[in-house]
């Protein structure tokens, strides 16, 4: 199997795919050469055939879709690190984008995504989180599919305009906890992210694609309006890292991964998280390298990450860090001591003294043991080092081989629908009852079912029902099993 030559120290450093799924970090201050770094992984994970996801959080990630140009100081760094065969030439694309402009619509179902991770978007407290379960269990009990924010609103209105009843057959509902879950709602549309929740939803299969010849397909994010919203953000990679979790079957230790996963600026994540949701971070890090996916997190600081999660990363490549502040001493600190040591090299040292383009680097060898770290100058990606035009990225999105199913949004009946006609049904049936004595008695329903679905005569209802039923069945159970699991991994109900 070959290897991916990261650069060379002493002699020359490969990252062995066998060990690419014991997951890893790209560490440095800004302007180091931490992106240069994270090209050369993602195209040679491509090479091997392995999908890669990555987030575009500059937009300088996107140059891996088109060849560099070679000039005197490229072809000086290829010769001095012999690298073999070395052509320009970019890697297979495909540009995802949740507001849609500068790729395909990434979207998720508010269903899908749970109360949980939700809860933690919309930034609620214990209470409000604890009322936003009662209405997903709500909606799971009454079939109602929650696809899209005018769901989740109308389902909201209806809870609060029947409090009394809903709050004796689930627990007590707050008006305003309703009220405050109902203005987050609002503030996240003001951020247009309300075209994250919607049908066609993401499907794991689109980005663990491999091209004709064979290459992974790298997905690439735009990122560079999400990360505005860093708990979006955050949360969205965090339920795209679980929706792996959650759906690879295990498969123990391969010759390469599956897929490997970069999560740029990933101290977003861990930014006021609660330690149980790091616990379960920790967790999915820890056993998802069983389901053959490797992890990789880059942030400017290794102690951007804890400790626990820290721990679990194999391959580290440290770009340089400046020891002005205190802060940075620290951080200096931190990442020597992560290593193993070299009797060559004076860690701390070396990593304020690293030029742009140079990295401590210490990868899993034979057996998984650590190589000690060895000052590395760092292959030259095969990729343009930059961004693209727009006139570019448009022609990769036009020949991509997802738009067709992605690129149009679906609005099929889910609970906003549901709700507004059962409240015509209703009045409807009032006033029938009003006018004409019933000659049969209607079936017993709970009281939250009642206020739901009204009285009406029982063919009628079986009718609707059954059409009902065949269409959200399998949207269903696919949705109560996956929101089970999510909650047991973000801590279950607050």
């Amino acid at each position: 199997m070959d290897q991916i030559l990261i650069g060379k120290g002493d002699s020359q450093v490969f990252l062995d795919p066998a060990f690419g799924n014991r997951h890893g970090l790209v560490a440095g201050a800004t302007g180091t050469g931490k992106t240069v770094t994270l090209l050369v992984l993602a195209e040679g994970f491509s090479r091997l055939g392995v999908p890669v996801f990555m987030a575009d959080v500059k937009g300088d990630v996107a140059g891996l879709a088109m060849p560099g140009t070679m000039n005197d100081k490229l072809a000086a760094r290829v010769a001095q690190i012999g690298v073999e065969g070395y052509t320009q030439e970019g890697s297979p694309l495909i540009f995802w984008d949740v507001f849609g402009s500068s790729g395909h619509p990434v979207r998720t179902t508010i269903s899908e995504i749970g109360p949980a991770l939700l809860s933690r978007i919309l930034d609620l407290n214990d209470v409000q989180s604890g009322t936003l379960e009662i209405v997903f269990k709500l909606a799971d009990d009454e079939g109602l599919m929650l696809l899209d924010i005018d769901d989740l609103r109308s389902l909201l209105s209806f809870v609060a305009d029947n409090k009394s009843e809903i709050s004796k057959a689930y627990g007590l509902v707050s008006p305003a906890s309703i009220a405050a879950i109902q203005r987050s709602l609002l503030g996240l549309e003001r951020e247009g992210a309300e075209q994250l929740f919607g049908e066609p939803a993401l499907e794991l299969a689109d980005l663990m694609r491999t091209d004709l010849s064979g290459r992974g397909v790298i997905s690439v994010l735009a990122a560079d309006k999400l990360v505005l919203s860093p708990k979006l953000y955050s949360s969205l990679l965090l339920w795209l890292l679980s929706e792996l979790y959650e759906n690879l079957p295990e498969v123990g230790d391969l010759d390469k991964p599956r897929m490997v996963f970069f999560f740029d600026e990933a101290h977003l994540l861990f930014d006021d998280a609660q330690p149980s949701l790091i616990k379960k971070v920790e967790q999915v890090v820890r056993l998802i390298r069983s389901k053959g996916v490797g992890v990789y997190f880059c942030s400017q600081f290794p102690d951007d990450i804890p400790s626990e999660i820290l721990g679990q990363l194999g391959n580290r490549f440290q770009h340089a860090l400046r020891a002005y502040t205190p802060r940075d001493q620290k951080a200096v600190r931190t990442a020597a001591e992560t290593f193993v040591p070299n009797p060559r090299l004076k860690v701390a040292d070396v990593i304020s003294q690293l030029g742009v383009g140079e990295a401590l680097v210490s990868t899993l060898m034979t057996k998984g043991v650590p190589m000690p770290v060895e000052k590395t100058v760092i292959s030259p990606p095969r990729c343009r080092m930059g961004s693209i035009t727009d006139q570019e990225r448009a022609a990769i999105i036009a020949r991509s081989p997802v738009g067709i199913k992605y690129d149009r949004a679906v609005n099929r009946e889910s609970a906003h629908e549901i709700l507004q006609r059962r409240a015509n049904e209703r009045v409807e049936n009032q006033e029938q009852e009003a006018s004409a004595v019933k000659t049969k008695a209607e079936p017993e329903r709970s009281a939250v079912g009642e206020l739901l679905w009204g009285t009406k005569k029982r063919q009628g209802l079986v009718e609707t029902m059954a059409k009902q039923t065949a269409r959200t069945v399998g949207s269903q159970v696919g949705r109560s099993i996956i929101r089970g699991i999510m909650g047991s991994i973000f801590g279950g109900k607050r």
